[in-house]
């Protein structure tokens, strides 16, 4: 059974920071892209950040310089490294696993940027 259980979303002040984790189980992790997805209410689900498993890295435009994603494989994790945080960066954070046609998701993590 496949899982991917996201931690490390919470509240932070505007110009902070966050280390999202996304540990994977149930599938071969070094040979899928892994992805960070976000999510808002009324808004589609949007991909931040991914890494092939040879490690090329792709940003939406928003996070380009602040956020960086990365990837352990022997733990058979993935990471967001999110900085300089803006109140835009809030919303529900997803982690993907692709394969050509095979996809899953995580259960998502919550990330709020506020006083």
């Amino acid at each position: 059974q496949v899982q991917l259980v996201e931690s490390g979303g919470g509240l932070v002040q505007p110009g902070g920071s966050l280390r999202l984790s996304c540990a994977a189980s149930g599938i071969i992790f070094n040979i899928h892209t892994m992805g960070w997805y976000r999510q808002v209410p009324g808004k589609q689900r949007e991909l931040v950040a991914s890494i092939t498993s040879g490690g090329s890295t792709n940003y939406v435009d928003s996070v380009k310089g602040r956020f960086t994603i990365s990837r352990d494989n022997a733990k058979s994790t993935a990471y967001l490294q999110m900085s300089s945080l803006k109140p835009e960066d809030t919303g529900v954070y997803y982690c993907n696993a692709a394969r050509f046609v095979f996809n899953f998701w995580g259960q998502g993590t919550q990330v709020t940027v506020g006083s």
